[in-house]
C-alpha cells in the first residue's frame, strides 16, 4: 500500500521526481523488495536554518517492532531512486518502535549540508534497537533537496 509524505517547509521531489511546495501531501511507496503492508503516513522535513528536522508518523506496520528512517544518496543500480541502492546518509538516521498497534512516531533533525545532496527517504524494519537495517527497505520516495 502507499504512504503519505506531508512537506511543510522544504521544497522536495518527491514520487517520480515530481516537484513539491511546502505544505503539500504526497505519497511513500512500498520498497520493491519490502513486504506488503497495509500502511500510510506522514513525513515532515522542515528547514529552520542550517537544519533539517524530520518528524514521521507511519502507521499499519508490524506491531512492536523497530524501524530505522534515514535519507540516502543516489545509486548505481537504477535510475529510480528508490531502486538505485544508494548509501544511507548515517547523520539523518531515525529509530523507533512500533506500538501494539503498528504505529511508528520517528523525528530528529540533521545538518541541511549533510542531506542537500539525498535522492530519496528510506523505511527500513530494523534488528533492534541500535537502528540496523534487517532490509532493503519497506517504504521509500524520491527527493530533492532545494
Amino acid at each position: 500500500m502507499n504512504k503519505i509524505l506531508t512537506l511543510p517547509a522544504l521544497a522536495l521531489a518527491l514520487s517520480a521526481c515530481t516537484m513539491m511546495s511546502p505544505g503539500m501531501t504526497y505519497t511513500l511507496s512500498k520498497q520493491p523488495a519490502g513486504m506488503a503492508l497495509n500502511s500510510s503516513g506522514t513525513v515532515m522535513p522542515k528547514m529552520d536554518g542550517s537544519m533539517v528536522m524530520t518528524t514521521a508518523k507511519i502507521m499499519g506496520l508490524a506491531p512492536n517492532t523497530y524501524y530505522v528512517a534515514h535519507y540516502h544518496l543516489q545509486g548505481t543500480q537504477s535510475t529510480n531512486p528508490c531502486d538505485s541502492g544508494g548509501a544511507p546518509i548515517m547523520a539523518s538516521k531515525l529509530v523507533g518502535q512500533t506500538d501494539a498497534s503498528g504505529m511508528l512516531m520517528l523525528s530528529g533533525s540533521v545538518a541541511k549540508a549533510d542531506v542537500m545532496n539525498a535522492t530519496y527517504f528510506n523505511v527500513h524494519t530494523a534488528t533492534g534497537p541500535d537502528g540496523t537495517p534487517a532490509d532493503a527497505g519497506v517504504t521509500c520516495t524520491a527527493v530533492k533537496m532545494m
